[in-house]
C-alpha cells in the first residue's frame, strides 16, 4: 500500500510554517522531542519512544563458529524491521530502499565504531565465540526512525546480560542465571545518531523532523557521535550542496544532544538495576502511567478511619429517621407475592391465561357457527325464490360455493336436490321459447 502523498495545500502550510520558524507540534527549530525508555521484564529488552515514533529493542545470544579471518572476535547482527503495524506504507514481505539504508547506517554507527568489544566476546580462540544478535521492530512511525533506532539499539545492549561460561580444555560449560549471575557486555562508548532536515536547498535547517516534515525535506544530514564529541559517522542524502559552516554547527547541536540523551540513558539503567536490585516490580506493565484506560489501575486514595464512630453518630444524627410504616406482603394470585405498592407483578398464574385461551376458542366457534347458520337460512331463502319465479337460472359458481360451506352429509342432497331443479327450469324455459318462435311464424 503508498503512502497517502501530501497535497498542494498542505506541503504550501508546512513550508509557510517552516519558514516562519514554526512547528506543528510547537517545538522550536533545534529541539528535541521527549525520550522515554522502558525496560522489559528480561535483560536486553526495551522500548524507546521518540515523541510518537516507538521502537522496540531485543538483544539475544548463542555461541557459533568464528569467522576465519578474525578467529577471536565475536559476531555482531543488526537488524532493523518495518511492519506495517508502523505505517500502512511498509508492506510485509518486502526490503524497501528505506529499510537498506537505515541498516547499513546502524552497522557503521554501531559496529564499525568499535563500541562494543568484540574480543570479549570469545570464548575459545578460532572454535566458539558470542554472537550478539540485535533486532529493533518499529511499533509506530512518526519521523526520524534511525534517532529511535540507534538510542533503542545502545540501550538494549547495555541492559543485556549474556551466560557465563567455564572452559576446561576443550569442553564448554555455559551456566544458568539460577547459577552464576550473567555478566554484563564490554562497551567503550554509546554512539548516538543525531538527524537533521533541510529545507529550500540548506536555507533552514530542523532538528529531529517529523513524519511530514520528512515529507517536504529537500536533503537529511546524520550525524552519530558520543558524549566525548567523536564522530562514529556522518551521512548526507537528498542530494544538496551543504557549507562547511552548516556542518559545523550541526555538529555542536549533536554534542550537546547526544550528552544529553546518554545522561538519560544512564539514568534509566541505574534506576532499572535498583529496582532489579531491591526486588520491587519492572517490566513493561509497570512503565505504563496511572489512571490510563490501557493501565487497568489506579492509584490507591487514603482513607482516615480514625474517629469512624464519631462521625457515624453525627451522619446517624442528621439523617431523617425512618418512617413508621411498614410494608406487608400482598398475595396477588396463588403462587405469587409483592411487598410494597410497586409495579404490579408479570408473572400471573398459568391457569388463567390457558381459560382465557379456552374462552376465546369458543367464543370464534360459536361465530364460526352463527355464521354458517346464516350462510344456510340464505340458502334456503334462494331456494324458495326459485320455486316463485322459474325463469331465474343460478350459475355454476354460486351453486359451488353455497355446497362448500355446507356439512358433509347434506352436500350431496342439496347438489343432487339443485340439479334436477336446474333440469326441470332449464327445459321449461326452452318449452316456451319454442312456443314463441312458432308463434311468431
Amino acid at each position: 500500500m503508498k503512502e497517502t502523498p501530501l497535497s498542494n495545500c498542505e506541503r504550501r502550510f508546512l513550508l509557510r510554517a517552516i519558514e516562519e520558524r514554526k512547528r506543528l507540534d510547537g517545538r522550536q527549530s533545534y529541539d528535541y522531542r521527549n525520550v522515554r525508555i522502558s525496560f522489559g521484564a528480561d535483560y536486553g529488552c526495551c522500548i524507546v519512544e521518540l515523541g510518537r515514533t516507538r521502537v522496540l529493542g531485543q538483544v539475544s545470544c548463542e555461541l557459533v563458529s568464528p569467522k576465519l579471518n578474525r578467529a577471536t572476535e565475536g559476531i555482531l547482527f543488526f537488524n532493523l524491521e518495518l511492519s506495517p503495524m508502523a505505517a500502512p506504507a511498509f508492506e510485509p514481505g518486502r526490503q524497501p530502499e528505506l529499510l537498506v539504508k537505515l541498516n547499513r547506517l546502524l552497522e557503521r554507527c554501531l559496529r564499525n565504531s568499535k563500541c562494543i568489544d568484540t574480543e570479549s566476546l570469545c570464548v575459545v580462540a578460532g572454535v566458539k565465540v558470542w554472537q550478539i544478535r540485535v533486532d529493533l521492530h518499529l511499533l509506530n512511525h512518526d519521523g526520524n526512525i534511525i534517532d529511535a533506532a540507534s538510542i533503542a539499539a545502545i540501550v538494549a545492549l547495555c541492559h543485556f546480560r549474556r551466560p557465563d561460561v567455564s572452559v576446561q580444555g576443550e569442553e564448554v560449560t555455559l551456566y544458568t542465571p539460577e547459577e552464576r549471575d550473567p555478566v554484563p557486555l564490554s562497551i567503550h562508548h554509546m554512539p548516538i545518531c543525531v538527524s537533521f532536515a533541510f529545507f529550500q536547498q540548506g536555507t533552514y535547517l530542523l532538528v529531529d523532523p517529523s513524519e511530514r516534515e520528512e515529507r517536504v525535506m529537500d536533503g537529511l544530514l546524520v550525524i552519530a557521535m558520543n558524549k566525548h564529541r567523536e564522530i562514529c559517522t556522518i551521512q548526507s542524502s537528498g542530494g544538496i550542496m551543504l557549507l562547511k559552516d552548516q556542518v559545523l554547527r550541526c555538529s555542536k547541536i549533536t554534542g550537546v544532544k547526544v550528552a544529553e540523551i546518554t545522561e538519560l540513558i544512564q539514568k534509566a539503567l541505574e534506576n532499572d538495576r535498583k529496582v532489579r536490585k531491591e526486588g520491587g516490580k519492572f517490566g513493561f506493565a509497570e512503565s505504563i502511567p496511572n489512571q490510563k484506560i490501557s493501565a487497568f489501575k489506579m492509584e490507591r486514595a487514603p482513607v482516615d478511619t480514625n474517629d469512624v464512630e464519631e462521625q457515624a453518630e453525627e451522619i446517624i444524627m442528621k439523617a431523617d429517621p425512618p418512617s413508621d410504616f411498614v410494608a406487608k406482603p400482598i398475595l396477588r394470585m396463588p403462587g405469587t407475592a409483592q411487598i410494597g405498592e410497586g409495579l404490579e407483578n408479570s408473572w400471573g398464574d398459568f391457569e388463567e391465561s390457558e381459560r382465557e385461551e379456552e374462552e376465546e376458542g369458543n367464543s370464534d366457534d360459536a361465530t364460526t357457527s352463527g355464521g354458517q347458520k346464516m350462510e344456510t337460512e340464505e340458502i334456503n331463502i334462494v331456494s324458495k325464490t326459485k320455486k316463485d319465479d322459474d325463469t331465474i337460472i343460478l350459475s355454476d359458481s354460486e351453486e359451488e360455493e353455497v355446497v362448500i360451506l355446507e356439512p358433509e352429509e347434506t352436500h350431496k342432497k342439496t347438489r343432487t336436490h339443485t340439479t334436477t331443479k336446474q333440469e326441470n327450469s332449464s327445459k321449461k324455459a326452452f318449452n316456451k321459447k319454442r312456443k314463441k318462435k312458432r308463434a311468431t311464424h
